[in-house]
């Protein structure tokens, strides 16, 4: 196995060469590697932005070992379904020292109605996740120099080219995912190895699980996306796409 390199990865001083080389060394690690020099790497200047799916518990967990009192960002859009909130409730106490900071939007639900009209998420949903999602991340991640996701390959068509490391150019920020080469069934066998707390929609067709008014059930054999935004083409929300 290759040399560590702890040099921390800036997003405007790496080129393709470094990246490469570097995704080539933590190709021969596991998710708990990949963790470990994240956090090694760039220490206070690392974010975690959870949504608390069944991936967000499972990349919880690996963090906790690592760093217990890391930051984790929510994006709290008001628009979350409350079995979300009691989730995130349950995590707290289950890992009291990680730093959970519900990150939420400048306009509250009213005042967004106000002025770009009531239900924003369904004449323009682009607009509403920038408003109540990207805008929120962006304040968040300012400060920090690479922030954590829980992405993995198999999830849809657009994530299936994700590295470990990855130059977000929408935040001009490094993001680091360290599940990419994980299924959904090694992620539900390790929430069931470790009984960690979970989204109980999970059990009830909702593989993937946002805001709301914006979320509902999959059919068996459907895209894990395919509840997002269902009957429109968009399939994300935004933060992922550069």
């Amino acid at each position: 196995m290759k040399r560590m390199n702890h040099k921390p990865l800036i997003y405007d001083q790496i080129n393709q060469t470094d990246l490469d080389q570097m995704n080539e060394v933590l190709d021969n690690t596991d998710t708990l590697g990949v963790i470990e020099w994240a956090y090694d790497t760039y220490r206070e200047e690392l974010v975690y932005a959870c949504s608390f799916g069944a991936e967000g518990i499972v990349l919880l967990h690996h963090i906790a070992q690592v760093q217990p009192k890391a930051k984790v960002v929510f994006l709290d859009t008001h628009l979350h379904f409350k079995e979300t909130y009691e989730l995130i409730d349950e995590v707290k106490q289950r890992f009291p020292e990680l730093q959970i900071i519900m990150t939420e939007p400048e306009l509250t639900i009213q005042q967004q109605a106000e002025q770009h009209g009531d239900q924003l998420w369904k004449k323009s949903p682009d607009l509403c996740c920038a408003l109540r999602k990207i805008e929120p991340l962006k304040r968040a991640l300012s400060p920090a120099k690479a922030w954590l996701s829980g992405l993995r390959r198999e999830q849809s068509h657009t994530r299936a080219h994700t590295q470990f490391i990855n130059l977000d150019h929408k935040f001009k920020s490094i993001k680091v995912c360290p599940l990419i080469h994980w299924t959904w069934s090694d992620v539900w066998t390790y929430i069931m190895r470790h009984k960690l707390p979970y989204n109980p929609l999970h059990d009830q067709g909702y593989p993937s699980i946002g805001c709301e008014p914006c979320t509902f059930a999959v059919r068996e054999g459907q895209d894990s996306r395919a509840g997002r935004w269902s009957g429109q083409t968009k399939t994300e929300c935004g933060l992922h796409q550069s």
